[in-house]
């Protein structure tokens, strides 16, 4: 086949996730590999959040097709930031379990410039040719791509057999001590474990119960059981976690064949020994618990594990010979293949669904910074899915732990479990999830009112980031709704994610509220009045909600200290901009209009003001940043025909008088900007402003507006644009400009926009 590539580059950005899940899925499908595209598109997804939530940086995504096989690799521009191994460093890179589950082969490689996780999905039915080099090497990687020497292998497609490679890995892991067993079902809390023999947990049958293919063999195999052994009845009986045995399939008269407490405990030795059996009698515990007077029966395993037992029952004693019991016990051995291959493509199918659901929730997580906002997704994410109800607990330095958010499938008991919930204890300060029993220490009136919540099953996961416990989800289900493993393993996974979501909308929001604070310190506290002038400003920072910006502009008294005997005569107003925005920008910001104010408080000139600022922005060193400033003092006419204003433009954009007739023109000469050469002299240009005209000053982010190659400025754009507001008032030149700068292009701003108006009246 011929080699064929192709590749594309996103941003770091959380609809960039859901684009090159898209992009793999198409180029798939353009090559005809929709066979494996499932797997790629969840592969790319996880490596994808990886790369926006610990690079930071834009990511690449090339896709690779040679002799059947795909090679998919996401680059992203942080190479210096390493791949954290789970289980290992364990605080990020928690897609590549996923990799290493879904890939035949995967690795990290590194560049001067870049750094990529790659995968390899081989087309279903073929062998791979590619021995993964690179890949990480474990005993579950090895034991998926050897596959030999595994229990209870069948034949079946590569995605089934690496399933059944890996869990049988992890299996023997955990029986040599390596794993946690109270994960698998074998910690206390009445599970059974068997004595002898198999010497496992019971497998759970729940989940072949929900495999069209397990019904299916199951409902063949007792049919031919009673063929073969010419039954009145046979049936297929499923194990439990809790050791209880539970009707899979049943024929002839074991369709009212009654379980009573039967259980793996009071199986007998051959069972336990794993081997089929023959009861002439109803001594038999088995087939006592059946009600049948005689029976052969023989167990189904898997992997070591007791998923099961095949039984033929009779109503006559002594109806089964030893003979019938061998003919069992072969039946069961393949019935045991089949099922298992049935319960492995359940898992493959169950656990893709998964982690898809994950994906879409880190998706629908990464989408807000809101930090409220996210909480109740978190909590909706989980209900119903996961649980039937959910609580979200934050922990701030003020409040050790604070009932934040409660979500429950029934609106009608939302608010008895809020109640519940805070008067329950604490919710628990602990690193690792696992049940609480909070819930039984609030008060009795308390759990009276709440009914049947009051005795759920309680799980909570702390939510962690950054190495710190920042809150607590707490989930819940009635009482006889157990939680099955993967459930609780969907919710740790989901609680991770939730956590660094739920921190960085905290972070955004801390941020936001100190620049929004900042951005009040250096704006003035309100427009003074001014006989004879209207006055209409407008600014907007660069950037998202309140961020810090260079640009400024200040009207303020000058002419006697406020709260004077005699108003004020004279006024002063300033518009500036500081190179750059952000924090540092502020900086210069805050110096320049304080400065202002309080040389003018002094009683200094313009010209003087604008040199004593010049030297004290040069005496800040590498601190300082280059400063336009137009400045100037407003003064009332005698004739109350207008004001007179002398200003100053220090490499300032010039400010533009708009005649009543509808004439524009400027009105100061340039000068040199602020912070570049020490001992400037700098000049007032002295401008009547007549009733009727407007007087209007701008930072570059008016005149420098783009779209496209054009700037709002070129060609007296500006000048045109003021032409049109003639007759109008302050505000509404103002709100004009404003909104033409807006419409000027289709991108948001990336500058930050500051304008006076001036109208005399």
């Amino acid at each position: 086949m011929e080699r064929q590539t192709a590749s594309a580059t996103f941003p770091s950005a959380a609809a960039a996730v859901a684009d090159a899940r898209r992009f793999v899925r198409k180029v798939l499908a353009d090559w005809g590999m929709d066979e494996v595209a499932d797997d790629a598109v969840l592969a790319t997804s996880e490596l994808a959040t990886n790369a926006i939530a610990y690079a930071g940086t834009s990511f690449e995504v090339s896709c690779h097709l040679e002799e059947g096989d795909v090679r998919i690799e996401v680059r992203d521009r942080h190479p210096t930031r390493g791949i954290e191994m789970p289980g290992v460093t364990a605080s990020s890179g928690r897609g590549l379990p996923s990799i290493s589950r879904l890939a035949a082969s995967w690795g990290v490689s590194y560049d001067r410039r870049t750094k990529g996780v790659w995968f390899r999905l081989p087309r279903p039915g073929a062998a791979s040719s590619l021995t993964g080099e690179g890949a990480e090497s474990d005993p579950v990687s090895e034991a998926a791509q050897s596959g030999a020497g595994l229990p209870g292998t069948s034949p079946g497609g590569h995605a089934a057999r690496r399933e059944a490679a890996r869990e049988w890995a992890r299996e023997r892991i955990a029986r040599d001590g390596g794993g946690d067993a109270s994960r698998d079902g074998a910690g206390p809390g009445g599970q059974a474990r068997l004595a002898e023999g198999v010497g496992e947990v019971p497998a759970a049958g729940d989940r072949l119960l929900r495999s069209p293919a397990a019904l299916e063999s199951m409902e063949d195999g007792v049919a031919t059981v009673r063929e073969v052994l010419g039954a009145e009845g046979a049936a297929v009986l499923l194990t439990e976690r809790d050791g209880r045995l539970i009707m899979g399939a049943s024929a002839g008269t074991a369709a009212e064949m009654p379980l009573g407490e039967l259980s793996v405990g009071a199986l007998g030795p051959a069972a336990r020994a794993g081997s089929a059996w023959v009861a002439a009698d109803a001594s038999d515990p088995t087939a006592a618990a059946l009600q049948a007077r005689s029976l052969a029966a023989a167990p189904l395993e898997s992997q070591g594990r007791l998923t099961g037992l095949v039984v033929a029952v009779s109503s006559v004693s002594g109806r089964f010979a030893e003979a019938d019991g061998v003919r069992l016990g072969r039946l069961a051995d393949e019935m045991s293949l089949s099922l298992e291959k049935a319960r492995v493509g359940e898992l493959e199918r169950s656990w893709r669904g998964w982690l898809s659901f994950v994906a879409e929730a880190s998706d629908l997580l990464a989408g807000t910074l809101d930090q409220e906002r996210t909480m109740a997704l978190v909590a909706q994410l989980v209900v119903p899915r996961l649980a039937t109800w959910c609580a979200v607990y934050t922990v701030t330095e003020a409040e050790p732990d604070r009932l934040a958010y409660v979500w429950h499938a029934d609106e009608n008991r939302a608010d008895g479990l809020r109640e519940l919930l805070e008067h329950a204890g604490a919710a628990p300060p602990t690193d690792v999830p696992g049940p609480w029993n909070g819930l039984a220490t609030a008060r009795d009136d308390v759990r009276a009112a709440a009914g049947d919540t009051a005795a759920d099953q309680v799980y909570a996961f702390p939510l962690i980031a950054r190495g710190r416990r920042i809150g607590t989800i707490v989930i819940g289900r009635p009482a006889g709704d157990r939680f099955p493993r993967s459930a609780v393993e969907l919710a740790e996974e989901l609680s991770r994610r939730a956590a660094l979501a739920v921190d960085n909308a905290r972070l955004f929001s801390a941020q936001t509220a100190m620049s929004s604070a900042l951005q009040r310190s250096l704006l003035p506290p309100g427009i003074p009045e001014i006989p004879g002038l209207e006055v209409a400003v407008v600014y907007e920072p660069a950037g998202e909600g309140s961020e810090v910006g260079g640009d400024f502009y200040d009207v303020f008294e000058s002419g006697l200290r406020p709260g004077g005997p005699a108003p004020a005569s004279r006024w002063r107003f300033a518009i500036g901009d500081v190179c750059g925005t952000g924090p540092a920008a502020a900086a210069v910001t805050g110096l320049a209009r304080h400065a202002l104010r309080i040389l003018a408080a002094e009683d200094m000139s313009v010209p003087a003001v604008l040199g004593r600022l010049n030297r004290l922005i040069l005496g800040e060193g590498e601190r300082g940043r280059l400063l336009t400033l137009l400045h100037g003092e407003i003064a009332a006419r005698r004739r109350r025909d207008g004001v007179t204003i002398r200003l100053t433009s220090a490499g300032h954009p010039p400010p533009l008088i708009l005649d009543p007739d509808g004439g524009v023109r400027e009105a100061a000469s340039p000068q040199p900007l602020l912070g570049v050469f020490d001992g400037v002299e700098f000049h007032t240009d002295t401008v009547d402003l007549r009733r009727g005209e407007v007087l209007l000053c701008v930072t570059d982010g008016v005149t420098e507006r783009r779209s496209g190659n054009r700037l709002l400025g070129d060609g007296h754009g500006l000048e045109r644009l003021l032409a049109d507001c003639t007759g109008l008032s302050a505000g509404a030149v103002a709100a004009r400009i404003q909104r033409a700068v807006r419409d000027f292009g289709p991108e948001p701003s990336n500058d930050d926009v500051a304008l006076i108006v001036l109208r005399a009246s």
